[in-house]
Parts: C-alpha cells; sequence; structure tokens
C-alpha cells in the first residue's frame, strides 16, 4: 500500500484529488490541512511514499501569513524530508502569480525555491504553476470567477463583470488530477521531474463575456430538455461545473406531455449535437407514425410490451417488418427514404424509447406523412 500525503486536504483540488485517490487500488492519501500540527506532519513525513503539497493560501487575513503557509511550510516539509532521507516525489502547486511583485507571488516563488533545493539534494519534485482551476466543489465569490459566475446564477443573483473582453486561461480540476495521477501510478516520468515549472493541459481561452453568457444559458438548460454540445470538451466540463452548483431544491424539473387518443409523448433530451431522445406511451392496437424523412435518422426501442415496427420503401416500395418485445430489447435504425409506423400488438400500454439525430424543427420539419400499408 503507497502511502501519499496531501496537504491543503480540505482545499478545492486537494479535495477532489483524496476522493479519487480514496477509490484508487493500492493507494493510502493521508490529508493534512494548514490548521493542523506540524509535529503531526513530521511525524507523516517520515514513511511517506509520494507527496502532493497543494496547501497555500492566497486571500489570507495577515499579510504575515503568506510566508507562514506558502513558503515556510513548503520548507518545512523538504527540511523533513531530508533529514528523514526520505527522497519521495513532491507535486507542488504554485502559481503564475510567482512572476509578480506582489507577497502572496513572492511567497510562491519562495516555496518553489524550496523544492528546486530540495531536486538538488537528489529529491523529485514536479513544481505545477496554475491559473483559473474551475470544476466542483471551488468556492464560490473568493479567488474563482468561474465558481463565482456558476453559484450566482444557479441561485438567481445577478453576476457583475467589469471586463467583458478580458481573457482567462482556464483548467479542469479533474485534468489536474489525471495528471497528478499519471506521475503518481507511472514510474516512468521521473525524467520530467525539474526544478522548473510544468503546466497542465488542455486549458481553455475564453473572454470573461463569453464565460457569463453560458453559464448563464446553462440556467434554462437545467429546467428544459435542453443540453450544451457535449462534443465540445469545455462547454461539457463547465456545464458539469455549473451543475455541481445547482442547490437540490431545483434537481427535479417537470417535462411537458402531449397527449392524445394515441397515448403521451414526451421529449427527454433536446441536443444540436446529440440530437433528441423522446418517449412514447401507446394504447393497444395504436399505430404511430406512418410518415417518412429524407434526412433524419432514428432509433427505436420498445422497453416495455410488444410491437411490430414496418418499413415500406418509397421507391421500390420492398417492406420490411420487425416484431419487437422488451423481454429481448432491440434497436431497430429508422433508415431515411422509408416510410415506417410502430403499432402496439399487446394488451397493455407500449412504452418506446425514441432517439432522433436531430431535435425537431418546425420551420424544417422533415417529416412527411403517407402510410406504410397501402
Amino acid at each position: 500500500m503507497k502511502k501519499v500525503l496531501i496537504t491543503g486536504s480540505d482545499g478545492f483540488i486537494g479535495k477532489n484529488l483524496i476522493i479519487n485517490l480514496k477509490h484508487t487500488e493500492g493507494i493510502e492519501p493521508i490529508g493534512f490541512d494548514i490548521e493542523q500540527d506540524r509535529d503531526y506532519l513530521a511525524t507523516v513525513l517520515k514513511d511517506i511514499d509520494f507527496v502532493f503539497h497543494l496547501a497555500g493560501v492566497n486571500r489570507p487575513e495577515k499579510t504575515e501569513d503568506f510566508k507562514t503557509n506558502n513558503s515556510e511550510l513548503t520548507g518545512y516539509i523538504v527540511n523533513s524530508l531530508i533529514q528523514h532521507k526520505n527522497f519521495v516525489s513532491i507535486v507542488m502547486t504554485s502559481s503564475t502569480q510567482a512572476e509578480l511583485e506582489n507577497d502572496y507571488g513572492k511567497s510562491k516563488l519562495e516555496a518553489e525555491n524550496h523544492l528546486k533545493r530540495y531536486y538538488e539534494q537528489g529529491g523529485i519534485s514536479y513544481i505545477y504553476r496554475l491559473t483559473n482551476v474551475f470544476g466542483k466543489w471551488c468556492r464560490p465569490n473568493y479567488n474563482s470567477v468561474v465558481a463565482t459566475f456558476c453559484y450566482k446564477v444557479a441561485n438567481g443573483e445577478e453576476i457583475i463583470i467589469s471586463d467583458q473582453k478580458k481573457v482567462l486561461e482556464l483548467i479542469h480540476v479533474d485534468d489536474v488530477v489525471s495528471e497528478f495521477k499519471r506521475l503518481l501510478t507511472n514510474r516512468n516520468h521521473d525524467d520530467i521531474a525539474s526544478p522548473d515549472f510544468l503546466t497542465i493541459t488542455p486549458s481553455y481561452k475564453v473572454t470573461l463575456g463569453e464565460l457569463a453568457e453560458l453559464i448563464t444559458s446553462f440556467k434554462s438548460m437545467v429546467v428544459s430538455v435542453e443540453i450544451p454540445d457535449m462534443s465540445n470538451d469545455f462547454l461539457r466540463k463547465l456545464y458539469s461545473t455549473y451543475l455541481s452548483y445547482v442547490p437540490p431544491r431545483d434537481a427535479s424539473y417537470p417535462l411537458t406531455k402531449q397527449s392524445d387518443e394515441r397515448g403521451i409523448l414526451f421529449e427527454l433530451i433536446k441536443s444540436r449535437s446529440l440530437g433528441q431522445i423522446f418517449v412514447s406511451k401507446t394504447n393497444p392496437g395504436i399505430t404511430r407514425g406512418n410518415h417518412f424523412h429524407n434526412q433524419k435518422n432514428e432509433k427505436f426501442c420498445v422497453v416495455e410490451g410488444t410491437a411490430v415496427i414496418k418499413f415500406r420503401h418509397l421507391i421500390t416500395n420492398e417492406t420490411h417488418d420487425f416484431f419487437v418485445n422488451s423481454n429481448n430489447p432491440v434497436i431497430v435504425n429508422i433508415l431515411p427514404g422509408y416510410i415506417h409506423s410502430i403499432t402496439n400488438l399487446g394488451q397493455n400500454e407500449l412504452i418506446t424509447l425514441f432517439w432522433a439525430n436531430e431535435p425537431f424543427d418546425k420551420e424544417r420539419p422533415d417529416t412527411f406523412f403517407e402510410k406504410v400499408e397501402k
């Protein structure tokens, strides 16, 4: 069992990392935060196998806390490991502000220098300068504009933007965790150990105005069947982040149900990239469909009941019948250029799950009614 120390375990990145490591076989994560006693930290460092040094402060009540909790804490860890001759790998999170002449930046630069000293004495060190990390469990109204915007929009509060055109470079916390786990679980990365700082990929550039617009658009999506473009890596991660700030009381929302003599139908998901998913309940003996599409393609899956799905080719009049039931679930691809229908052959309601490659567009429905059976 590999013992892994995570300092700053109560922080944003620390929480995400320690939860992940708790579910990683062969790893025993040990948390430490800056409020804990440093004698305890020294004891842990005697026989630790790997260190993620994430602890630090960037908005302390007292200016001297920058030095105490950023540079001095790092020096304490380095000195303890050297004293115990336990030259394990240390991964430290620094900041791009280490290049700036402010108290926070100076304290992070001093912390980096402690890691460089550790490297020079035979230790293995990885220094990551991170900027604008976003994801679940980040503290809003603190130092993350993504967390602040997500929290405010999700809770119906106004967001204020000082500079719409300001460009941000964002990194998702799961990509940080994946990179850190890669170093932890693969022994072949000692060659990238360096006194110089490293970066995390991928990163995403967006203006403050664009970020606010995207997050604001998620508000209506949470209570609708629409979802963002899931083929866009940044949008997928940003939407997931936004959902983590939605109050649980708002996690459930009603669907719009369409009813007629055939039964009911309601949409589940609608997306420009993923298409549309909807469900129908069809009464016994009733037929749905009897139409064709030129480009739109669909998939039918009966999840409760027995049915026949009928095809007729528009040109050749060739027909095909697919007898389906929920005991042996299958998917039937509805091919463009074929008139198609589905009929409930059972004595109870037929429940069918449908997928279409594009959301229904009233201006361009691509749905033309004609009966399968002449």
